[in-house]
């Protein structure tokens, strides 16, 4: 659900959001500096898709904004991602300040959508689950336990079961 704390939110994140607004009103892209708050990691749209929906699933999944003449999105990520983004070819990192096009979240223009739209509460895309969804053991948009953080409880469980199977 994005209502106007999305589109609010979002706005707030520009040095001038009375300039976001007005050109949102002209059903244009709005270009917003990526702030100290996030950055943008961009990737191939298909790539993206694929990756949303384990991402969905566990709630770590912030707004993607997509351009599919083009085949590309734009996932909106911690300050620190370059932490787990870096080194995967499949993404690449932009840093502050770098401008991200933007539609409104309500609605799409040009060309550009939102695949996750901003929910006004500043959640952005976990940037270990979206490494691991597209390359570090998420090949196939499979991600492993690590990823969702339950490393211990699998190593718990296969104790368990190793332990019943001794007794």
């Amino acid at each position: 659900m994005t209502g106007p704390d999305g589109a609010h939110w979002l706005a707030r994140c520009s040095p001038a959001p009375d300039t976001v607004f007005a050109a949102w009103a002209r059903e244009e892209l709005a270009r917003i500096p990526a702030p100290p708050a996030w950055a943008v990691a961009e990737a191939d749209l298909l790539h993206s898709v694929r990756a949303m929906e384990p991402l969905s699933r566990t709630a770590r999944l912030g707004p993607v904004l997509a351009h599919p003449e083009t085949e590309r999105a734009w996932w909106l990520v911690p300050p620190d991602a370059h932490e787990h983004l870096t080194d995967l070819h499949r993404l690449t990192l932009h840093e502050r300040g770098w401008p991200l096009l933007c539609p409104s979240p309500q609605h799409g223009a040009q060309g550009m959508c939102w695949l996750e739209r901003p929910d006004g509460t500043g959640k952005l895309t976990d940037p270990a689950a979206l490494a691991a969804a597209f390359g570090r053991g998420g090949r196939d948009g499979h991600l492993p336990a690590e990823a969702f953080g339950v490393r211990h409880e699998v190593a718990s469980h296969k104790r368990a079961i190793c332990q019943r199977e001794e007794g």
